[in-house]
């Protein structure tokens, strides 16, 4: 039986652990950073992008707060507090007949958190 990729995600989230990313998404996933203008296509680089993600959001403070489920999407609200700084925003994940994730928006307000976010996300990319 299939566990589905938002039942996958929430344990990624949960346990801050991005190892089950290649297993999560599809070949040609494509993520969509708040930050970054272009479209970031395949599973290695949109790996890497969710793997800075959870290290930079995932903290005592982030929850899920609100979700939004279809038959293949979703839109998953959350909140977290990074450096002092509330940072509010929405996942949207489409996953296709298989259960792997086929894109992942984010988007992030307000301002201050999206700069805070581009700092930190950069400060993680960079070593990688």
């Amino acid at each position: 039986m299939q566990k589905g990729p938002l039942r996958s995600w929430h344990d990624i989230v949960r346990t801050r652990d991005a190892g089950g990313l290649d297993e999560l998404l599809a070949d040609d996933v494509v993520f969509y950073s708040p930050v970054v203008h272009t479209p970031q296509v395949g599973k290695v680089i949109s790996t890497m992008y969710l793997s800075a993600a959870v290290h930079v959001f995932g903290n005592e403070s982030f929850r899920y707060v609100r979700e939004i489920v279809g038959e293949s999407d979703a839109v998953l609200e959350f909140e977290t507090e990074i450096d002092g700084i509330l940072v509010n925003g929405v996942d949207l994940i489409k996953w296709n007949s298989d259960g792997k994730i086929t894109e992942f928006k984010v988007m992030v307000r307000p301002l201050k958190a999206i700069n805070l976010i581009h700092q930190k996300m950069a400060e993680v990319l960079v070593k990688r």
